[in-house]
């Protein structure tokens, strides 16, 4: 039995819960796949899969086993990309999860550039705005906005943020501007849920300060908070990435500014086992480089 086809069968089998989609996604007969799956269970002494006349789902013992195997074929697959000549290009399929805003504002315009400098790679691209588990769901690479804290997972710095407390020069024109932190109580402030914990995210100000007024609002998308903002309903802390360009235009204010500070950094995240696969160092510089670009384009005051 070759154990690494049967391994890579078993994942795919797994990962779409059906033995006739592995097939073919894998160009393969469905009674290779059964055969691949069936002398691997024989080998183990343990049944990895439970099958019905509808659904095919892991055993215990198969979810253990799955996690092992996509670690296996990870390091298997990085190992071959590394031998490869650095000249080579990027090939195959990259499960990518960004933050809702990265993509929709930096990533997807750039979109173009990036396809055509790699013509073959495939991207599966993923908008969250909650921390995923990267081995669990399969992606291989993940932008995130905040620390990280893994233990299997590499992470690689790529930009750095500042704290803004933003409202629309209409709302400042009617509510009037705060000069102190104590004069928060008498404003709207527009709250964002944690993607981790789902709770509502403390502002982050310097030195002692009051207990601020509760939110007036609290969203789940960091993009609907600054909708909310430039609308005129309320104050809303976020970070100079997702209101720089709104504030050079005039859209945004901010205010407090001496009250605020560095935000969280941005960083490329990806699991051990992918360490030296180009296609995810490919990405991560071009992650990195749009920052880049997006922060000088600020500082020039347009955007490129």
């Amino acid at each position: 039995m070759d154990r690494l086809h049967a391994m890579r069968v078993f994942s795919r089998v797994a990962r779409l819960g059906s033995f006739v989609r592995a097939a073919d996604d894998l160009e393969l007969s469905r009674a290779a796949v059964s055969e691949a799956v069936a002398g691997l269970e024989a080998h183990l002494g343990c049944r990895l899969l439970t099958r019905t006349t509808r659904r095919v789902a892991l055993t215990g013992e198969g979810a253990e086993y799955l996690q092992r195997c996509q670690r296996i074929l990870g390091e298997v697959e990085a190992a071959e990309e590394a031998v490869r000549s650095a000249a080579a290009r990027p090939r195959g399929t990259l499960r990518v999860d960004v933050p809702t805003a990265f993509g929709r504002g930096l990533l997807v315009p750039a979109l173009p550039e990036f396809l055509a400098r790699y013509p073959e790679l495939r991207l599966d691209l993923r908008f969250n705005d909650r921390v995923v588990d990267l081995v669990a769901e399969q992606v291989d690479i993940a932008v995130r906005v905040g620390a990280v804290r893994p233990q299997s997972y590499v992470a690689r710095r790529i930009a750095t943020t500042r704290r803004v407390i933003v409202a629309a020069p209409a709302y400042l024109a009617a509510a009037g501007r705060p000069l102190r932190p104590a004069e928060l109580a008498g404003h709207r402030l527009l709250g964002l849920a944690s993607g981790a914990t789902g709770r509502p995210v403390e502002w982050h100000l310097k030195g002692a300060h009051p207990p601020l007024p509760p939110f007036a609002v609290v969203f789940n998308l960091a993009e609907a908070q600054l909708a909310a903002a430039l609308a005129g309903a309320g104050l809303a802390q976020t970070i100079d990435l997702l209101a720089g360009e709104l504030i050079a235009r005039g859209r945004l204010e901010t205010v407090l500014d001496d009250c605020v500070g560095e935000g969280p950094p941005i960083s490329v995240v990806y699991p051990e086992s992918a360490r030296g696969a180009t296609r995810v160092r490919v990405f991560a510089d071009f992650a990195e480089g749009l920052l880049l670009r997006w922060r000088e384009s600020l500082a020039r005051g347009v955007r490129d």
